[in-house]
């Protein structure tokens, strides 16, 4: 064990390319872990991502700080898998502590660290794209802005969430999406840019905000463009009945109960897909009221994030009830905006109704009738009635 330890150590470093850590010895959230070396303002850090059967989290740790947590997963895990420049080392941990040892020289080619490696974006820095320019992302030359790295990661990111999705999305169709509050629409134009361009769908994608300058201007650039099935209009999410059937809806910081408008519309149209980045979700903590929940709810600050957290948590449950595998994934690192999680939903036909008794309950402890629950409940009973 601790020349394994030892091992691992001396090869956090430069060179490492990844550590896998995996097959938990006993069952708990944590299913696996992705550890990669990244540069933070030229220091270099372990990027640690751990995946629960729903969730991803990240953390950025020292040197240090992850050798103290390897002990740890070497004594929770079974396998664990490092990748360097120069090789492979693979390590299996039986259950009375015996590490075997597997190591595999291998080739490879010199990678960058940084957060911004240029082979691991969709976009790529030094490729000009002429939406990322003209939104002041890109520089002429296809250089990133300084100050826009954070919007460039976000916007490549987004697209990451596209691709894994890509398998629920027809291509023997025209695929029809729509973005409500999409506002100055980087994520729109790099949405339309990857499924036409780069991927070759045939996609109409329509774009909802309700500031009538930036939808003027988001047209002006879409006619510059040469994307004839890209259309923006002026409007709210809640009114909106353009179309009869939609394959994806996108909404990105929709404000409180306008996402709840948003997946609505998305259940009654049968979207495939949908992707949501929630924000201010204040309908929650106006509502939520329990006695023997005043530690927390007697705090301003700590009833509004659990309002937060308990409004997508709900909206997920919800989504699942009405046959979405529902996923609540981080969407960009917390230090750079609070408002970080994406709710990605993949209709699959399966209704949860075995989640319908907890819901239940987890409302009642609450206090609370979120508006995605009126909204689709409240429909159901008038369908039934008439």
């Amino acid at each position: 064990m601790e020349k394994f330890l030892a091992l691992i150590e001396e090869n956090l470093n430069i060179d490492l390319v990844s550590i896998i850590i995996s097959n938990p010895r006993q069952a708990g959230e944590i299913m696996k872990m992705k550890i990669r070396p990244v540069l933070i303002k030229e220091q270099l850090y372990y990027q640690v991502e751990s995946f629960t059967k729903k969730q991803a989290f990240h953390k950025n740790l020292k040197k240090k700080e992850l050798i103290t947590v390897m002990k740890d997963y070497v004594q929770q895990y079974k396998q664990i898998q490092m990748l360097t420049k120069t090789k492979t080392i693979h390590g299996l941990i039986s259950k009375k502590g015996k590490v075997t040892v597997k190591i595999k020289n291998i080739g490879g080619k010199q990678k960058t660290l940084s957060h911004n490696r240029k082979k691991q974006y969709i976009l790529e820095e030094g490729k000009k794209v002429s939406f990322l320019i003209d939104l002041g992302v890109m520089t002429r030359d296809g250089k990133i802005v300084r100050t826009k790295y954070d919007k460039f990661r976000q916007i490549n990111r987004f697209l990451e969430f596209i691709e894994d999705i890509l398998p629920n999305l027809p291509k023997d169709r025209e695929v029809s999406i729509i973005d409500f509050g999409c506002g100055k629409s980087y994520l729109t134009f790099a949405m339309y840019y990857y499924l036409k361009e780069l991927k070759g769908y045939d996609v109409r994608i329509i774009g909802l905000d309700l500031k009538e300058d930036v939808i003027r201007h988001c047209n002006e650039l879409r006619t510059k463009y040469g994307f004839d099935k890209l259309d923006f209009y002026v409007g709210n999410i809640e009114n909106f009945e353009g179309v009869d059937q939609v394959d994806m809806v996108v909404t990105l910081h929709a404000c409180d109960t306008a996402t709840d408008y948003a997946l609505y519309k998305a259940i009654r149209w049968n979207a495939s897909v949908i992707l949501s980045v929630p924000c201010c979700q204040h309908e929650l903590n106006m509502q939520m009221h329990n006695a023997e929940m005043s530690p927390i709810m007697d705090y301003g600050i700590l009833k509004e994030r659990m309002a937060a957290l308990a409004t997508d948590g709900l909206r997920g449950k919800l989504l699942e009830m009405e046959g979405y595998k529902t996923q609540i994934l981080e969407f960009i690192d917390m230090e750079h905006t609070p408002k970080n999680l994406l709710i990605r939903a993949v209709k699959d036909g399966q209704k949860a109704k075995s989640q319908t008794s907890g819901y239940r309950q987890c409302v009642r402890l609450l206090g609370v009738e979120p508006t995605l629950e009126r909204l689709l409940w409240k429909g159901e009973a008038e369908r039934e009635i008439g």
